[in-house]
């Protein structure tokens, strides 16, 4: 036995993560070095004499390679391949398309609908979920989703996406040019809770009583210029073309974006800054703003969208405010710590993956299209 072969055993042997059957031939090899007799390793390791004749045997024939288990047949297969096919291709199925009266497929579900179509007389919800796993089939979960329904889609989202790569018409922006992502978090509660919150200790998370006094709602507006990662936030009563406007004043007055030569400022569709009207009022207020609208629904281009969600996480998830007050000095002081401390988002969707990802829906809509009946003679 070589130094290394005894080093690699001795790390075998004393491991706390090895298996347990590998430590036992790693000890009986290293005692069979020491010329113990296979009598005393069997006692010694509590194993039988012939385990340590085979194993002793079959590091002398192939060293190392000769301490793994061997492959084995297992026990034959219950089920034919076309059953397991079967099987996929019902959890493949929406339920109730199946006849089912479900919302989601489970494991046991399948099994018992499989049972119930004739596929098997009888098959356990662990086998289903074995063949689901391996091709990362899973019927249980659900996400829901939009087809794009703006005819435009794919030019507004476009010039969204060239704005986010400094590109406006087909030209590079220059320097004193500005990209802002704007738009409403409506409805922030201050939840008073009953009870005060307990903060986390050893083995404990924070515990937040679930009753609460409600104590009014308020909406924050956040215009984010996606090249500095620098926002700026108002609270307001409520959404609307006057608080919007403030927001853009706010903006619009201070420097760099008072003297820069455009500040495009991204929007959705909301009735805060909807259609050529306030497309008009802004730039009749500031010359050098630009309005640009994302498609109908499709806020996920709009980058503000990412900080909301910081929002969510981090200032008001768990809601525990005594009134509105407390939440918009929250806000605020957040809206500090993150100026101080951001970075620009890693964008990384672009035209060629809009292009790809339109593709992908026409091909859906062309394959859930109803098929044309022939036409009676």
């Amino acid at each position: 036995m070589t130094g290394a072969v005894r080093r690699v055993l001795t790390r075998r042997a004393r491991g706390r993560k090895t298996p347990y059957r590998d430590k036992v031939r790693a000890r009986m090899v290293l005692l069979a070095a020491r010329r113990w007799s296979n009598a005393a390793i069997a006692a010694e390791v509590g194993v039988t004499v012939d385990t340590v004749r085979t194993w002793r045997g079959r590091f002398a024939a192939q060293g190392l390679a000769g301490l793994a288990d061997r492959a084995r047949s297992g026990r034959p297969t219950r089920f034919t391949p076309v059953q397991v096919a079967q099987v996929k291709a019902l959890a493949c199925q929406v339920p109730a398309r199946a006849g089912a009266p479900l919302s989601r497929w489970s494991c046991p579900e399948l099994a018992r609908e499989a049972v119930a179509q004739g596929v098997a007389e009888a098959m356990s919800a662990s086998t289903v979920w074995r063949w689901l796993a391996r091709e990362a089939i899973r019927p249980w979960q659900y996400r829901s989703w939009l087809f794009p329904r703006d005819p435009d889609f794919a030019a507004k989202a476009g010039r969204v996406l060239d704005l986010y790569e400094r590109r406006w018409e087909g030209r590079r922006l220059g320097s004193g040019e500005y990209v802002i992502s704007s738009d409403e978090k409506t409805s922030i509660q201050a939840r008073c809770r009953c009870h005060p919150s307990l903060p986390p200790g050893r083995a404990r998370m924070m515990r937040v009583n679930h009753e609460y006094e409600r104590g009014g709602a308020v909406a924050y507006l956040a215009a984010y210029d996606v090249e500095q990662a620098r926002v700026f936030g108002r609270c307001a009563p409520t959404t609307g073309i006057v608080p919007f406007m403030a927001l853009a004043e706010q903006v619009m007055t201070c420097e760099p974006y008072a003297s820069a030569k455009r500040v495009f400022w991204v929007v959705d569709n909301g009735s805060s800054h909807r259609g050529k009207t306030a497309i008009d009022r802004l730039a009749a207020r500031f010359p050098n703003a630009v309005m640009v609208h994302t498609p109908v629904h499709a806020s996920w281009v709009n980058q503000v969208e990412i900080f909301f969600s910081v929002v969510q996480r981090k200032v008001v998830s768990p809601n525990d405010f005594t009134d509105l007050a407390e939440v918009e000095q929250r806000l605020a002081d957040f809206e500090k710590r993150y100026n101080a401390t951001a970075k620009p988002f890693q964008w990384k969707f672009t035209r060629r993956d809009l292009h790809d990802l339109l593709t992908r829906i026409s091909e859906h809509e062309r394959q859930d299209a109803p098929a044309e009946l022939p036409h009676a003679v």
